[in-house]
């Protein structure tokens, strides 16, 4: 006899979701230091890691925190910190490391708005630090963007699987507003991994039984960084051939195209659905990956779309990307808010209507 009762659902902020898909992922170790609006995750997984038996630090600075998980990937332990705007920017040496050496981690930004302190309500402005390498050297992380609360639990399962797959680190890139808001979760699809169940041949665990090895960044020697870079390289441009993920809604045979992600996307589709009421041949393109960018998706868009809507919570940092895929073919236009401001469905709607031909 089958079972019709309803699956259970969970009331979730989406910075406990993530720390819940964390957790679910079998994350070994989570270091983190406190920044609104993010708090609620370190808080999250100060118990539940716990609960688990796994390590949780809180340390005693955000450059420390993103030390520690460098050690703890090292050891082959599924790592993770957190934090938001400013704290990621002290972050970004230890980033720049962990992907000189290969190590994979999970690193969460909540946006807040910025430039320096700024304040803590959301905003968009770190899409080119994460997405185009805010430390030093030619690295990228894979970046992943949530739409949803339950999205960003499974995205944060998922960017566990692609980091150790690939070696590199990944990015769950959210803002104030995801970080916060509570939407009912359905946990019991998420099924937890076990701790310990990739494995790690590369991993500093000692040498009882194996030849001595090392894991470093600084190669002195002629011609050996420039191998390293080539390597990188080649793994960078499997990712972006396999891993590309973004949402397509109503955009088959649309002429005209919204593009957005995170929360904000979640405005510009009210406002696409509104405007397909009354007869608009409208699509929204919301990219899941921020690295690597759909850009293959935008390209065969421009076949029957002749104008495209960038809309950010930012100057306009994603707009770049959507030029560079459409590459002339179509037209490119931007609405933006910055420092915590966020584009209203009637904004949205009125720069469409002034647009649209």
């Amino acid at each position: 006899m089958k079972n019709n009762k309803p699956a259970k659902k969970h009331l979730m902020t989406g910075n406990e979701a993530i720390g819940e898909g964390a957790v679910r992922a079998g994350c070994d170790f989570y270091a983190g230091y406190p920044i609104t609006p993010q708090n609620e995750l370190t808080a999250f997984m100060s118990y539940r890691m716990r609960q688990k038996g796994r390590v949780f630090l809180q340390s005693e600075s955000e450059i420390s925190a993103i030390n520690m998980v460098f050690g703890a990937s090292v050891a082959g332990k599924r790592a993770m910190t957190s934090s938001s705007s400013p704290g990621i920017s002290l972050k970004q040496e230890g980033i720049s490391y962990l992907a000189a050496c290969r190590l994979p981690a999970v690193i969460v930004n909540v946006m807040r708005g910025g430039p320096g302190l700024g304040n803590i309500a959301p905003s968009q402005g770190d899409y080119f630090q994460a997405t185009k390498g805010g430390g030093h050297g030619d690295y990228h992380m894979i970046v992943l963007a949530p739409g949803s609360v339950e999205e960003a639990m499974a995205l944060t399962m998922a960017a566990f699987d692609l980091s150790d797959k690939y070696r590199v680190p990944a990015m769950i890139l959210t803002d104030g507003v995801l970080g916060q808001m509570m939407e009912p979760v359905e946990i019991s699809r998420y099924r937890p991994k076990t701790s310990g169940f990739i494995r790690k041949p590369w991993a500093l665990t000692g040498a009882r039984s194996r030849p001595a090895q090392s894991i470093k960044s600084l190669l002195l020697k002629p011609g050996a960084l420039e191998d390293l870079n080539i390597r990188l390289q080649k793994v960078y441009a499997e990712i972006k051939n396999k891993e590309s993920r973004y949402e397509a809604y109503y955009c088959d045979g649309a002429k005209f195209i919204v593009a957005a992600y995170g929360s904000v996307s979640r405005v510009a589709k009210a406002a696409v659905k509104s405007l397909r009421a009354k007869g608009r041949r409208i699509g929204l393109l919301r990219p899941i990956t921020l690295w690597p960018f759909p850009e293959q998706a935008l390209k065969r868009m421009t076949r029957k779309a002749k104008n495209f809507l960038v809309i950010e919570m930012s100057a306009g940092q994603m707009v770049e990307d959507v030029r560079l895929a459409v590459e002339g073919r179509s037209g490119v236009h931007f609405l933006g808010r910055m420092g915590g401001g966020i584009p209203s469905q009637n904004e949205i709607e009125q720069e469409i209507a002034r647009l649209y031909r």
